[in-house]
């Protein structure tokens, strides 16, 4: 404010309307502002206000006096101060400080006791100048409550883990919040690790022998080449997109599988029938078979008790294709060099089939695995080598349950042989603790025992001996078979698993016994990722019109606690699911197995053991981050044009950091691809592919 008067005059004066105000309202306050002069000046009377008194009636001279009391003036005077301190206040909380610092460093006599003769009055108005503080406070409104977020993911405010989640929406401002608290740094460090896209050259042709190729099974064992597959495996002459299920099961078309030569050698037995450039089989009496089964053990309980099946030696498939009538879902496993092309059979006719080494090695699945498995007697020797090929069936059978021997597929020169086997594999299965159940014809059933009672109750030194107790019977990447019997644990037994359906949706005990991360949470893990693939496929078949594509053979290559697999059941889509379980990660196949689905271990940085054009769709879903470090994009996306039929789909979900490389790789094999955002919208860090392997 500008610079007050002095007056010449000790005479007190009156306030008139023309004295200036101390603090205009055009000027802004600040502590700057107030100066030691000004204070000193205000309490000192200005000469306008000296006239004034002098020019005052005779009439109004008791009044005057009295106005000019020093008092009167002094109180006037810091009753203007306190109204204008209380505005200053208000408009500018930081001022108190300045003023203080002002007043205390006042040094003249006037001034010190103009300060000592107002203290009182000071004192006396400081209540009204708070009230009058309090008021103007109250008139600030407070800020809105903030609006609650919604939960996301599928752990609650409490630490649990919950099933009852939303999957929530990308806010970038807490990303930023984030760099900002962390210094700003992620950005460079982003763009540091950001892969190199490396650009790809379109693949060329495999030659004409590739056709069949599978190339770790070659030979009955499995063995890997030393050099991956560098190329596109080319289409048959005369290939045609598979006929849609049911109508693959009973016929295919004759040029989708090059090799006829179990059409020419055994179709007679097998009852396949060659016309119009199509293969047609015949019931053969699978039927009646299975329902001669369930007649001799009603306890089976096809469709309820018994869901998961494995089938040796399978033929074309007839058996498991009838199963599938009683909602049974049957595994049919061969060996390429002992039974020709069956499982190539079986998978075009949209029967789950996989090629095997069955010799030396572990088979690639879960201890206590299938409810009932079922060898027709041909092709195999059970007994040899001490049986170690039947002590590994009883290592992959569920407690409590059958395997079944013989069948009417087996012909004249194979019923001779089991006639010959017969002592020995009653003594075989006898010294396993196996109950002969039942043997009608040829035709044998045994009950595999639902404890370890009568394996510890054996004779010291009966053959064959139990397996040491820290063996692992769900280790079962490349390990060796052993002719020892696996003891059956007394707590979360694989025994112990509700009837189907029941048992899709019901964490078994087992989920408790896997080796993983997460502890008290598992059951509300496995509920939740259920849920999650229920929202995501029941989104895939309204956007992209499964029901319409006819998926039958469908290969999960991430499958987790197998909830993809549940959802295409739950939603009763006409495909069956191979769940595959990387090496790499938690071992879930029991959990898989326990919830009637189907399912095998393997290493993707390794070619898969079926035939070239074996499915229908490819589903991944963050496979390339977990393998990015062990395996080239390459490798595992040739091998996956190599299982995947002419006419077929692929979707993948990953993150930013891979999607590019694999949308590279994608388009030198000839692939559609399509780049989509996932559910969280354009701003989450995953991304999501369709690609399809179109006719040519």
């Amino acid at each position: 404010p500008p610079s007050l008067p002095h007056s010449t005059s000790d005479t007190p004066f009156t306030p008139t309307p023309s004295f200036p105000f101390l603090f205009p309202s055009s000027s802004p306050i600040s502590p700057r502002h107030l100066q030691q002069s000004q204070l000193f000046t205000f309490l000192h009377p200005f000469p306008t206000a000296v006239a004034a008194m002098k020019s005052t009636s005779p009439t109004a001279a008791v009044g005057t006096a009295l106005v000019k009391t020093p008092y009167i003036v002094k109180f006037a005077a810091v009753a203007l101060l306190s109204l204008s301190v209380a505005l200053l206040f208000y408009h500018h909380p930081s001022f108190p400080s300045a003023a203080f610092s002002a007043f205390t460093s006042l040094s003249s006599p006037t001034a010190v006791a103009a300060k000592n003769s107002t203290s009182t009055a000071l004192n006396s108005t400081s209540t009204a100048v708070n009230t009058s503080s309090t008021i103007l406070k109250v008139k600030k409104l407070p800020p809105p409550p903030p609006s609650v977020a919604r939960r996301t993911g599928i752990v609650d405010e409490n630490g649990a883990m919950t099933e009852d989640f939303e999957i929530g929406e990308f806010d970038p401002s807490l990303m930023e919040e984030l760099r900002n608290l962390r210094g700003g740094g992620e950005e460079t460090e982003k763009k540091e690790n950001e892969p190199k896209i490396v650009k790809y050259d379109k693949f060329k042709a495999c030659d004409g022998s590739k056709i069949d190729h599978i190339p770790c099974l070659d030979k009955s064992e499995r063995h890997c080449p030393d050099s991956a597959l560098d190329c596109v495996v080319p289409m048959p002459n005369g290939y045609q997109k598979s006929l849609p299920w049911p109508r693959s099961r009973d016929e295919v078309w004759l040029h989708n599988v090059p090799d006829t030569r179990l059409v020419q050698d055994q179709g007679g037995q097998y009852s396949m029938l060659v016309k119009d450039a199509k293969i047609s089989f015949q019931d053969g009496g699978s039927d009646q078979y299975v329902n001669l089964i369930s007649q001799m053990v009603p306890d089976i309980d096809f469709g309820h008790h018994t869901r998961v099946a494995l089938d040796i030696s399978p033929g074309i498939g007839s058996f498991a294709a009838s199963l599938f009538r009683h909602n049974v879902t049957t595994l049919l496993i061969g060996t390429k060099d002992v039974h020709k092309n069956q499982i190539q059979f079986a998978l075009e006719r949209g029967l789950p089939a996989m090629v095997v080494g069955f010799g030396t090695r572990r088979l690639p699945y879960a201890s206590q695995a299938f409810d009932l498995i079922r060898s027709s007697g041909s092709g195999i020797d059970w007994t040899v080598d001490n049986g170690v090929l039947l002590l590994e069936v009883n290592r992959l059978l569920r407690a409590g349950r059958y395997f079944v021997w013989g069948g009417p597929q087996v012909d004249s020169n194979h019923e001779l042989s089991l006639d010959d086997q017969w002592n020995e594999m009653e003594g075989l299965a006898a010294s396993i603790c196996w109950q002969l159940v039942k043997k009608e014809g040829n035709i044998a059933i045994w009950r595999k025992p639902l404890n370890s009672s009568c394996y510890l109750g054996r004779e010291i030194g009966a053959q064959p001996p139990l397996c040491n107790s820290d063996e692992d019977p769900d280790n079962v990447w490349y390990v060796n078979v052993t002719a020892c019997i696996t003891l059956l644990p007394e707590v979360r037994n694989g025994g112990n698993v509700s009837v189907w359906p029941a048992r899709l949706h019901s964490p078994p005990d087992r989920l408790q016994s896997i080796k993983m991360d997460a502890m008290i949470s598992r059951k509300e893990l496995m509920k939740a990722e259920s849920r999650y693939w229920n929202e995501i496929i029941d989104s895939y078949v309204r956007a992209f019109h499964w029901k319409e594509q006819n998926f039958r053979n469908v290969l999960d290559m991430r499958a987790g606690f197998g909830g993809f697999a549940a959802a295409v059941n739950d939603l009763e889509l006409t495909s069956w699911v191979m769940n595959v379980v990387p090496v790499n990660g938690f071992n879930t196949l029991p959990v898989i197995y326990d919830r009637g689905l189907l399912g095998v271990m393997h290493d993707w940085c390794e070619p898969f053991d079926t035939y070239p054009r074996s499915y229908d769709l490819i589903h991944a879903a963050g496979l390339f981050s977990d393998e990015r470090k062990r395996c080239n994009f390459s490798t595992i996306l040739l091998e996956m044009d190599r299982m995947l039929r002419h006419g077929g789909t692929v979707y993948i979900r990953d993150s930013l950091a891979v999607i590019g490389e694999i949308h590279e790789v994608a388009s030198a094999m000839g692939w559609v691809v399509m780049v989509h955002d996932t559910g969280e919208g354009p701003h989450a860090s995953w991304r999501f592919l369709v690609c399809e392997k179109r006719m040519p």
